[in-house]
């Protein structure tokens, strides 16, 4: 599977998770998307520094060649996906009590 295709993945699932197993519906509150939207901000430029200076590089073959900040598109999608799921559990096991001794 390319690196595509499993960023094409991440992303249904992770909203399928988060709206209908968790079901924090956090894709559905206008402040995730507030707060996701500087997350991406911070991301491209973080993305742009490790892949302009050649520190992370990628297949051509797995990516669909598309760059955003000298990173791959891909990799927006992956952001979205790790951010939404670990805040998405974050809110499931608060709700929970579930917190570190």
């Amino acid at each position: 599977m390319t690196y595509t295709e499993l960023a094409l993945a991440s992303v249904p699932i992770v909203v399928l998770i988060d709206l209908f197993l968790l079901k924090t519906r956090l894709v559905t509150r206008k402040g995730y998307w507030t707060a996701y939207a500087i997350i991406v901000f911070f991301q491209l430029i973080t993305n742009w520094w490790l892949t302009s200076r050649n520190i992370l590089s990628y297949s051509e073959d797995a990516i669909i060649g598309w760059r955003i900040a000298a990173a791959p598109a891909e990799d927006l999608l992956f952001g979205f996906s790790m951010v939404t799921l670990t805040m998405a559990l974050w809110i499931y096991w608060g709700r929970r009590g579930v917190q570190r001794n």
